[in-house]
């Protein structure tokens, strides 16, 4: 099984749109193809973006569908911890912590829309691929 870490950016799009690469690499975490690893950061920031929900004006789910989607994406997810900071100075902060998670929970790669800021980090890790939606689904069929 794939372990990946599964950025917000891509969950959120999966809620927003009905079709696509996102909604695609999240059914396939349901179904048991990729697992997703979580730490408590990442579950907090998750937690957060469903309450705002300027972000779902044009979402097909209603706020329980979008709640009842995220627990079940936890419910196959692994909560990891982290037991060392890395600080992998990424050039958003608010990033450091989806690396770290990675690192700690050995995921192949991070799946993320946000490619640019990931692979500016100050510390390599060479096992780890940042890839957008589609690129996983292509190279983890």
């Amino acid at each position: 099984m794939v372990n990946l870490v599964v950025d917000t950016n891509v969950f959120v799009s999966a809620l927003i749109s009905e079709v696509g690469a996102s909604r695609e690499v999240i059914r396939r975490c349901l179904l048991g193809r990729y697992h997703p690893c979580v730490s408590l950061a990442l579950f907090t920031e998750y937690r957060d973006l469903l309450g705002r929900h300027e972000l779902y004006t044009n979402c097909a789910l209603d706020a329980g569908e979008r709640d009842a989607l995220f627990r079940a994406l936890m419910a196959v997810s692994r909560m990891t911890d982290i037991y060392f900071l890395w600080r992998p100075n990424l050039p958003d902060e608010a990033d450091n912590h989806v690396l770290e998670l990675a690192v700690a929970a050995r995921a192949v790669a991070i799946v993320t829309y946000n490619l640019a800021d990931f692979v500016r980090s100050e510390l390599r890790f060479p096992e780890l691929r940042i890839l957008a939606p589609a690129q996983l689904l292509k190279e983890y069929p």
